[in-house]
């Protein structure tokens, strides 16, 4: 049963739709628009709520796509007895979606935190089908030499007493809401209702948990092939367009991570917001909607005119 969407209307004004990944398990996703797909994959613990500008700013001109991963946003919230938890089951919703829409090539992928995972686990799976990448804030690879997990994500990812917290108080997301955004007054407070609107029970936040669970670190967890092997294969994308815009006030995906992306892609348009934090696109969503329209230009799809 999903949340009732209704007070954010004003923000989120779309009806979505469901597709059946398996036991009934319905996921919730936009298709707003008509033209070439733009497909945009949310993270850890946001929704489609977090595209809302995108979505408006393209749906003009684009067919965009934007899927609540399971346990997420409107997507059902099933127990680990019905679905499994883990980034090969993303990266598997993602391409029964895109499949079942009948997205061929010419897609333009959007990814933010999780979603760049999961998004990049499906291109490095689907060679010549993505054309162009708007990357924001997330990781292609596993932590880059030196850097260790956030205390923030450690104390989930290990601390046993941390289900309380994080499912009895909806801490991670309320610390989302807290830490995520640091250009002052960019958030309202509506926008960090809708935020948390999804997860409102114990049961409801089984995936905020399980994704910080799932992360994997080294060989041996149950997702580090995944990324073992989007991290081999990321470098296949040199010669795909890229835009890369960075909040670097991120106490997660920080100026490590960053290098390792201009390390392993020197090819790609870097923009970094000096101001801005982990939820990047609500503090600087104007000046990316531009970079995008910038970028999208610089980089028409065949058929397209220059």
């Amino acid at each position: 049963m999903t949340f009732d969407v209704t007070p954010y209307k004003s923000l989120y004004p779309w009806q979505g739709h469901f597709l059946d990944v398996g036991q009934g398990v319905r996921l919730h996703y936009l298709d707003e628009g008509k033209g070439e797909p733009m497909v945009m994959v949310h993270g850890n613990p946001t929704w489609s709520f977090y595209w809302r500008n995108l979505v408006t700013a393209f749906s003009s001109e684009y067919r965009v796509i934007v899927p609540d991963h399971v346990g997420c946003g409107l997507s059902d919230k099933p127990g680990d007895d019905r679905y499994e938890y883990v980034l090969e089951r993303r990266v598997a919703d993602l391409d029964k979606l895109i499949n079942s829409l009948g997205l061929k090539d010419n897609i333009t992928l959007v990814v933010h935190d999780w979603g760049g995972m999961i998004g990049l686990a499906w291109a490095t799976k689907n060679p010549g089908r993505v054309k162009r990448f708007v990357v924001l804030n997330t990781a292609g690879f596993g932590l880059p030499p030196g850097r260790k997990l956030p205390w923030q994500v450690g104390m989930v990812r290990y601390a046993p007493f941390f289900p309380l917290p994080v499912r009895g108080f909806n801490a991670f997301s309320r610390g989302a809401n807290l830490w995520c955004s640091t250009r002052p007054g960019r958030m309202s407070p509506l926008i960090k209702e809708a935020y948390l609107a999804p997860y409102d029970s114990w049961e409801h936040r089984i995936a905020v948990q399980r994704f910080v669970e799932d992360i994997p670190l080294a060989p041996g967890d149950r997702s580090w092939p995944v990324v073992a092997e989007v991290s081999e294969k990321l470098e296949q994308f040199r010669k795909v367009p890229m835009l890369i815009c960075w909040g670097r006030k991120d106490f997660v995906f920080d100026d490590a991570f960053l290098a390792e992306w201009r390390r392993r892609l020197p090819e790609a348009d870097v923009h970094v917001f000096e101001d801005a934090g982990h939820y990047v696109l609500e503090d600087a969503h104007e000046e990316i909607i531009a970079l995008m329209r910038t970028f999208l230009a610089k980089h028409p799809l065949a058929g397209k005119d220059a």
